[in-house]
């Protein structure tokens, strides 16, 4: 039987634990309010590079893409509040989130870092960016369009609860694999592992905040360079989606990635990867 830490309902598995021993990385922690955020700092002499994953993405599901960056960047993979190490606690709005984001940079004393974030972690992103934070710029990857006046979020909040549930109960990566079967089997198994350390409000109060924040809000605010990445067939950016964010943003430059949808690092990793590397070469000096 698998020992466990156990705190607000949410569980990280020794197993769990133990794949952070393959990780290039060392655990940090930094104080936001009264949270403890834990962070994966890849070190190096490379500009920082602040990596922000979505919404039952905790810090080491990324580790796949951080560990590909190395050579360009110094990647700092954030266990957003409430997922992974990081505490549960306070509200979940983007505004929030960009607070914490900010505490990393300073807490962690970072100049001028580049922000790289995923899904929920892009749209943190582009609020943190559009407050006139001190960056080199921005990538984001597929962040969710859904708002006021939009149409909802693909992924029902029943669909995130029920496999928060069954993390729970104890899945493995042949049940992950049912729902994603195009991913690594790598990252079959990190999700498997990992997801228990998600809490329900924090999923909950993000689903939510997809239907009622809108992306469209901060995007047109955030500064050149910036590069928006999508997957061709994401049911979270659209071509209407790119029609818009071309139009509010005309400065930002826009990448698609092929046969992927909205997972698009999971669903075609090696060409994610090598455009991702290419848009972050645009923002070095």
């Amino acid at each position: 039987m698998s020992t466990s830490v156990t705190t607000q309902a949410r569980s990280v598995l020794q197993s769990a634990l133990a794949d952070l021993a393959d990780v290039p990385a060392a655990g940090r922690w930094v104080r936001s309010g009264a949270l403890r955020l834990h962070v994966l700092d890849y070190g190096g002499d490379g500009v920082p590079l602040v990596v922000l994953p979505g919404i039952t993405s905790p810090a080491v599901t990324m580790d796949f893409v951080a560990r590909e960056l190395t050579d360009l960047a110094r990647p700092i993979v954030v266990d957003v509040r409430g997922r992974g190490l990081s505490d549960a606690g306070g509200s979940y709005s983007l505004e929030d989130y960009a607070d914490d984001t900010l505490a990393v940079i300073d807490g962690l004393g970072l100049e001028r870092p580049l922000l790289l974030g995923h899904s929920m972690g892009a749209r943190i992103a582009a609020v943190t960016a559009a407050r006139g934070t001190a960056l080199r710029g921005t990538v984001l990857v597929d962040p969710p369009m859904s708002g006021p006046g939009r149409g909802p979020y693909p992924t029902t909040l029943e669909a995130f609860l029920g496999q928060l549930a069954d993390a729970k109960r104890g899945t493995d990566a042949d049940e992950v694999a049912t729902a994603w079967p195009r991913w690594p089997r790598r990252e079959q198994e990190l999700r498997a592992r990992w997801l228990a350390s998600c809490d329900e409000t924090a999923i909950a109060a993000t689903h939510a905040g997809f239907e009622t924040e809108d992306f469209f809000d901060a995007w047109p605010a955030v500064p050149a360079p910036t590069v928006l990445v999508h997957g061709a067939d994401s049911p979270v950016v659209t071509a209407a989606g790119v029609a818009e964010a071309k139009a509010a943003n005309p400065g930002a430059r826009i990448v698609e990635i092929p046969d992927a949808g909205h997972m698009v690092f999971w669903d075609n990793p090696e060409v994610a990867l090598r455009l991702t590397r290419e848009a972050l070469t645009h923002l070095l000096p």
